[in-house]
Order: C-alpha cells, then sequence, then structure tokens
C-alpha cells in the first residue's frame, strides 16, 4: 500500500471512530447551549474518585478535595477545608465549609466527610497507605484526624485526586458518583465518554457553561484531528508531529507547559538481571536522552538526570552521566556478561528483556522502540509488550523486565509524595519493588520532618542515593501539551499539575 493510500485510510479509519464517538456519547454533543467537549488520553470504565488512576471524576470537575494545590506558587490553599492545624504533627483538627452540597443537595458536613475518607481506604490500599489515618472523628463541620505516626506533610495528601469527597449514600460509584464539583453526571459510557450537566447549586457559584463532555481517545493522531474537525474544543497531548500544522490554523492555540511530570525506565527489580547494578548501569547508559528529547518530543521536554525538574530545590546535582554503547557493555561486562555470535550472555544463557509500554501517552511507545534498536546492537532482544493500564498490570504481574512509565514526581510541590509512593516498601507506586531498608529509613526521616529547608535536604539526599542505586532511570521531563479553538474557548488554563480541567470559571465566546 503506497503513502497516500495509508494516509487516507488512517483519515477514514479516524473519522470513523470519532463519528461513533460522537454517536454514542449522548445528547449534548450539538445541544447549541454553552458547551465545551474535552478530548482526553486515558479512557475510563469507571468514574468511582477513589480507584480511577486517570482521575476523571476531579479533571472534569464532579468531584473536589478537601484541599487544593495552587499551580503558580507550588502550595496547599483551602478548598472543601476551610482551615486545618495540628500541634504535634499527629492529630489534626480541619474545619470544614459550610456552605457545599452534594449534587443531590445533601449537604456535605463532617460526617459526610468521614464516611466518604473511611470508604477511600477501604476500597483502595494505595490511598489507606498514603493517608496513614488511624482515626476520624466528626462533629458538626469538624473533622479530628488522628495518623498513625507524626505525619507533617499530612494535609499534602489530601490534595490527591483518590481522596475526592462524595455521598457513599448514592452508591452507583462507578457510573454517577455525586459529588461537589461544578459539573453533575448526565450519562456515562465506559471507555467513551462522561456527559456533564452545570451543578446550580455549586458553592463556589454556578459554571459558566451549561453542559460539557469529558471524552476519551488514546489516538494522539486521532486527537488532534478532532480540534481540527471541531468535533473536539480542547485536546490534551495532540500528536507532536501536528503541532505546526495546528499553530497554522487560524483560531487554535497550542500551549506547552512544564509540568511535575517524569517519563521514567521502571525496572522490576524482582528479576535476576536487574538484580545487579551493573545490569542497571547498563540499561541506564543505552538510553539516549538527548536524542529522545530532541526527536520524538520535537524539544518539549527537559533532559531529566533525576525524578524532579531542576527547577526544584530538592533536584540534587548529579554527577555526569556517562552514556553510549560502549559504557552499556563495560558494565555488562562487570557483570560477567560476555557478546558470543552478536548475543549478549552470561553462563550460556542470553539477555533477553521484556519492556512494557501503552499507547496513551504516544511518545512512550516510540522511546520504547528506540531502547529496544539501541540494546540489539549490544546482543540484547528486548520484546516490547503493549498493556492497556500500566499501574494496574504491573501491580498484579511480575513477569515483565521494564516498563517505559509517566508519572507526576512532585505534584504539591513536595518531593515525599514521588518518593513515598516509588520506594517506601508500602508506596502505591513502587512497581520496581524496592524493598531497601537504608532507603526506607530516609523516607520514613523525610515523613516526620517539620520545615521546607530541612525537608529538601533530606529529599535531596534521597534522591542522590536512589541515582547512584539505579533503581529506575529518568529520561525525560515532558510539557504539558494542550491545543484548543481559541476562538470558542473562554478562560481555559493548562494546570501543572494536570489536576484540574474543567472549573466553573471555562466559558465560550
Amino acid at each position: 500500500m503506497g503513502k497516500l493510500s495509508k494516509a487516507l485510510t488512517v483519515l477514514i479509519l479516524s473519522a470513523l471512530v470519532l463519528a461513533a464517538c460522537s454517536s454514542e456519547s449522548g445528547e449534548q454533543s450539538d445541544s447549541g447551549k454553552n458547551h465545551i467537549n474535552l478530548l482526553f488520553n486515558f479512557a475510563t470504565s469507571s468514574l468511582d474518585p477513589n480507584v480511577d488512576t486517570s482521575y476523571v471524576s476531579l479533571r472534569a470537575g464532579i468531584t473536589e478535595t478537601l484541599i487544593h494545590l495552587n499551580d503558580e506558587s507550588l502550595k496547599i490553599e483551602p478548598w472543601l477545608a476551610q482551615s486545618w492545624d495540628s500541634e504535634d504533627g499527629q492529630t489534626w483538627t480541619i474545619q470544614l465549609r459550610d456552605d457545599v452540597t452534594f449534587q443531590n443537595g445533601n449537604p456535605m458536613d463532617g460526617a459526610a466527610v468521614k464516611a466518604s475518607l473511611e470508604r477511600a481506604m477501604k476500597d483502595s490500599v494505595a490511598i489507606k497507605n498514603a493517608l496513614r489515618i488511624e482515626s476520624i472523628k466528626a462533629e458538626a463541620n469538624t473533622l479530628t484526624i488522628k495518623t498513625e505516626v507524626p505525619f507533617p506533610e499530612f494535609p499534602s495528601e489530601l490534595v490527591h485526586p483518590n481522596t475526592s469527597i462524595i455521598d457513599v449514600t448514592e452508591t452507583d460509584f462507578v457510573n454517577k458518583p455525586i459529588g461537589t464539583g461544578p459539573f453533575a453526571v448526565s450519562s456515562f459510557i465506559p471507555g467513551t465518554a462522561v456527559n456533564l450537566v452545570r451543578y446550580d447549586g455549586y458553592w463556589d457559584g454556578a459554571a459558566l457553561l451549561e453542559t460539557a463532555k469529558f471524552s476519551f481517545n488514546e489516538d494522539a493522531n486521532a486527537r488532534s484531528l478532532a480540534l481540527q474537525s471541531g468535533d473536539a474544543d480542547i485536546v490534551f497531548r495532540p500528536e507532536v508531529e501536528s503541532l505546526d500544522s495546528l499553530k497554522a490554523v487560524e483560531g487554535i492555540e497550542v500551549e506547552s507547559t512544564s509540568t511535575f511530570r517524569v517519563h521514567q525506565m521502571t525496572m522490576n527489580l524482582q528479576r535476576k538481571p536487574l538484580q545487579d547494578i551493573n545490569v542497571r548501569k547498563a540499561i541506564d547508559a543505552l538510553i539516549d536522552r538527548k536524542m529522545i528529547a530532541e526527536t520524538i518530543l520535537k524539544g518539549h521536554a527537559e533532559v531529566a538526570a533525576g525524578p524532579f525538574p531542576s527547577s526544584f530545590s530538592f533536584a540534587p546535582e548529579y554527577p555526569k552521566k556517562q552514556s553510549g554503547l560502549d559504557i552499556a557493555r563495560n558494565f555488562l561486562k562487570e557483570a560477567g556478561y560476555t557478546e558470543a555470535d552478536g548475543v549478549m550472555q552470561k553462563d550460556g544463557k542470553p539477555l533477553e528483556l521484556t519492556l512494557l509500554t501503552y499507547s496513551a501517552r504516544a511518545d512512550l511507545p516510540l522511546i520504547a522502540q528506540v531502547f529496544q534498536s539501541d540494546a540489539k546492537q549490544l546482543g540484547i532482544q528486548v520484546t516490547i509488550q503493549q498493556i492497556e493500564i500500566p499501574e494496574e498490570y504491573m501491580a498484579a504481574n511480575r513477569d515483565w523486565d521494564l516498563t517505559t512509565y509517566s508519572n507526576l514526581t512532585a505534584p504539591r510541590g513536595d518531593a515525599g509524595y514521588y518518593l513515598n509512593a516509588t520506594y517506601h516498601p508500602k508506596g502505591a507506586l513502587n512497581f520496581s519493588g524496592a524493598n531497601d531498608d537504608q532507603l526506607t529509613k530516609m523516607i520514613d526521616q523525610l515523613n516526620s520532618t517539620v520545615g521546607q529547608q530541612e525537608r529538601s535536604d533530606i529529599a535531596e539526599e534521597i534522591a542522590s542515593y536512589v541515582d547512584g542505586q539505579v533503581y529506575n532511570s529518568f529520561i525525560l521531563h515532558p510539557n504539558t501539551l494542550v491545543a484548543y479553538n481559541s476562538g470558542k474557548v473562554k478562560n481555559w488554563v493548562t494546570s501543572r499539575s494536570e489536576y484540574y480541567m474543567l472549573t466553573n470559571e471555562l466559558d465560550v465566546n
């Protein structure tokens, strides 16, 4: 098939997909009202805010959390909680707003929030481990929460989308969670879209939009085409290759915003080859970060030296990394490997690696292919396996060696979230299986430390230690890319945390 035929086929298929989405996703797509359609890159089969790793309920303005992250100052601020205080860092008094109702009209009081948090901890081990709550007492609009140990950074954990507050007396959490946000669920088609309607009783002022749609398509090219055709008003992470053509279209605005995200190569430390630090160093040396940032991300990224962008105070000055085939070959030699007949092997057994990746972030499969090609030059066979939901697959399966994975590292402006989630034995994102006593002790020390400078110093020490152990390889910090119809969309803000998207201030011209 020629290039023209292939291009036509892609366009036709994309059009069919978009048409199907439009016809399936409900009555609001052509409502003629103050309406916006945001097209997101991750699909979800559930709107349950306490377990959905795509955070759709928060992003779509259905639910809210007790505490909010200010994207400009990177400091936490009141949201559903009016204030919080603790004398010892272990017993916390949280005063709730007294003017908030759920979308069914029920009041959001202390008892409702207590029930919501307890439900979140019951249904999500990750949230249970993150919050470390021992007990919750509710009296009117006041909560008294005691954590298992002194935990000065506890309030920042209440920013996490999985701690969203919902009315647990309404039990259809998958299809219609009842939150406190500016938009209520009108209808939901799993994997396709959630249709939203304005909640007129919203505590912070009714939304300017009457309706909205938060739809899903994991194909970056299809997202770009949807914006150009008018089927979407805002697209999250359009195809990088399409950015110049999108910018050339009158009325389309493209934003590239630095964020707190890192693309990394997650290593499964339970696999025997990767238990050797020299093998991990060889893998790290094989990653051509500069080339990947310039060719795959077209410069919309910062080369990563560690998990945290260089702008953070807790990002250390790392020793310069050596990279390239010869460096990787030398590390493998230290690990006892030799090349024979073009195959890297040890004790007669070839070095073969299974590399997971997923298409919802279009650059990750490309990074996987580059790594596969470079590894082949050393005689390493890398088998790429496509998965859908990386968190679910990595947590449930240990039959893989590496994963190209993307993660927010400091969405609260603090290092504690990522270090706890990724390297503590109880961490929700510890897919590597890291269980290093010295590292755990350092993280526990961080968790009990008060004061920004003191915390930054410890976090910097931990980041340097992780770098030395090469438990994961950090590739780049990608910008958040958003394109939208500026002739129609008004008051859009690209959130650095990627948490806040459909707000009550979003409007149409």
